[in-house]
């Protein structure tokens, strides 16, 4: 299934209506309804962000992430955010794609930057295949514990 994956990256001008809306509904039914996660998920930082979608051979927006430029989130660290993957899509190997497209386009618009992330606790060993390391205690963020993990530039 997940093989039939087209990866676009593009600033925030980049989305027309229809797919910044399908882009906040995918977000919002994964993070805020089915994780229960109370938190503002429209930040503001969208507009100062790269998005990376990965749609079907269908165009339905199947995987995002958020890729965020150094001293944006984190002062020294270039940032991996919004990661998801539409629920009837799990297990189809489409997070791992997703991960590995979103550190390749990461690494390219941010060359000689480290990575980091805020990963819910529970997914440390997924974002660890990635080269990711855990570098904080589990702290809560929007209900659910979270660790921050960061990829040193030698990944």
């Amino acid at each position: 299934m997940a093989s039939f994956i087209q990866w676009q990256c593009h600033r925030f001008d980049g989305f027309t209506l229809h797919t910044l809306y399908e882009m906040l509904q995918l977000r919002g039914r994964v993070f805020v309804v089915e994780q229960r996660s109370i938190y503002e998920d429209i930040d503001g930082a969208d507009p100062d962000c790269w998005h990376l979608t990965g749609r079907d051979g269908q165009g339905r927006l199947m995987a995002y992430a958020r890729l965020i430029a150094p001293g944006e989130k984190y002062p020294d660290a270039a940032a991996i955010g919004r990661v998801v993957v539409e629920p009837s899509w799990r297990g189809s190997g489409i997070g791992r794609q997703l991960m590995a497209e979103a550190v390749l386009r990461t690494a390219r618009l941010f060359p000689g930057a480290p990575m980091k992330l805020s990963a819910q606790a529970y997914a440390q060993d997924f974002y660890a295949h990635f080269g990711f390391q855990r570098v904080s205690e589990p702290y809560d963020d929007g209900g659910i514990p979270h660790v921050d993990m960061l990829r040193p530039l030698d990944e």
